[in-house]
């Protein structure tokens, strides 16, 4: 194979790096060099359409990064970088900014975070300090806005028709001046974005924010997509939950697979805390027309599995964009009114009670998996951590590189629990295998087996 090589400067942030960061990012061996080699190559190869970590290691193989300090600053040289990130052989402007947010939020979090010793991370305040101090790093919280991002989540794996829908609500958010944030992929990630871009455009509104957040187990798999224009890598999947729920001011969910099913039963089991039950928290589930038998799906499982109060933090809307955006706007200002009176920041939601079962990172493991507690004696939101560990689970074993190798040596995950939840949760993942919502690429294979006990 013959290689070719890309002298890269930065145009935004990270101009200078210490001689110990250097260090750290051109010893091939250190765990540091690897991660930002992997979510580097998940930045160039945005948009090649594949979800199938084996295929994307193929071509992975043949890529490389170095680190190259000048008297002026530093330089990225690439080795067999995709062919698709560059234009008559300049680097497309948006991926360059992202490449240098991965070494600008790798670097922090290896040396500042994780290493330092700086923050305790057994304790649940020194992790949502350290979630700060992460998002602060990368330039996300901006203390002089009123209340008006919208996460959004949803599958990276949907049909046009649903991907359509997503940008109608984007729209409409855009329209009414609302930020855009999401886990920066494809599908019910860009969709939001894109449909705001144009609501925004039309309010001539030039400060659009459409907030990108991901972890490296997930971005090689959910690239970033080209709208994002703040990108934040975060250590591990329940630091980049964290990060979504403090800094949202309300959460829209469309369609998805386990994914976006752990995403919503993390969400339900933070406000299901008893501390944050008089907390405003927007969150409006929404889909057009022909996902309504799902989204009852998903509905009828969290009734069936967490109760009436879990079902009452959430409003479900059918296809009305319009309605999405009057509610999400509307429920904005309690928000607003209560983090007045509380003199929370708007920036950062503080006061939000996040039990440390949903903040310790979960390595699922085929014991892990097969010891999780899915039975209805244990506290609502103590059983949502454990469900929300089971489809985590699920996303690992389809799409993480290390959970696809442990089902691929050893089989596949074992779930135990209630009859009734079994049965819900079977019938859920199984109507999303019927609607194509666990891969993009490739027939898929089942990473789990349900069991009743």
């Amino acid at each position: 194979m013959i290689k070719t090589y890309q002298l890269v400067h930065p145009k935004t942030h990270l101009r200078v790096l210490s001689r110990y960061e250097i260090q750290q990012l051109t010893d091939t061996n250190s765990e540091t060099h690897e991660l930002v080699r992997r979510c580097c190559y998940a930045v160039l190869n945005a948009g090649n359409g594949s979800d199938d970590y084996l295929d994307l290691e193929q071509d992975y193989r043949h890529f490389d990064i170095e680190v190259l300090q000048q008297d002026r600053g530093i330089v990225l040289n690439l080795t067999n970088p995709p062919a698709s990130a560059f234009v008559d052989d300049e680097m497309i402007r948006g991926v360059r900014e992202q490449l240098f947010s991965v070494l600008r939020d790798i670097l922090y979090a290896q040396d500042s975070i994780l290493r330092a010793h700086r923050f305790d991370l057994n304790s649940s305040d020194d992790i949502t300090n350290a979630v700060f101090h992460l998002l602060r790093n990368a330039g996300v919280l901006k203390p002089d806005m009123e209340p008006n991002l919208v996460i959004c989540w949803g599958g990276h794996s949907i049909p046009r028709h649903e991907y359509e829908y997503t940008k109608h609500v984007g729209y409409q958010l855009g329209l009414r001046g609302m930020n855009i944030g999401t886990g920066c992929g494809p599908g019910a990630m860009k969709g939001p974005m894109k449909g705001a871009a144009i609501g925004h455009a039309k309010q001539h509104l030039r400060n659009g924010r459409y907030i990108g957040i991901t972890e490296p187990g997930i971005i090689a798999t959910e690239a970033p997509n080209p709208i994002v224009n703040e990108l934040v890598i975060l250590p591990d999947i329940e630091k980049r939950l964290e990060a979504f729920v403090r800094m949202a001011h309300a959460i829209v969910i469309f369609p998805g697979g386990p994914g976006t099913a752990e995403e919503l039963l993390y969400l339900l089991g933070v406000l299901s805390h008893p501390d944050n039950q008089g907390m405003p928290f927007p969150v409006i589930i929404t889909g057009p027309k022909e996902a309504e038998t799902y989204l009852r799906a998903i509905d009828e499982f969290i009734g069936t599995s967490l109760g009436k109060a879990a079902q009452r933090r959430y409003k479900l809307i059918i296809d009305d964009p319009a309605a999405v955006a009057v509610a999400i706007k509307h429920g904005l200002g309690d928000v607003q009114a209560y983090r007045r009176r509380e003199n929370d920041a708007y920036f950062f939601n503080w006061r939000l009670n996040i039990d440390a079962d949903f903040q310790h990172p979960f390595e699922p493991t085929h014991e892990q998996m097969a010891a999780l507690d899915l039975h209805k004696d244990l506290p609502e939101h103590e059983l949502a951590a454990n469900l929300r560990r089971a489809f985590s689970g699920i996303v690992s074993g389809n799409v993480k590189e290390s959970g696809v190798l442990k089902v691929k040596e050893h089989g596949p995950f074992q779930l135990n629990g209630d009859a009734d939840i079994m049965a819900g949760m079977d019938a859920l993942l199984q109507a999303m295998v019927e609607h194509g919502r666990m891969k993009i690429s490739g027939q898929y294979t089942p990473c789990y087996q349900i069991n009743n006990s």
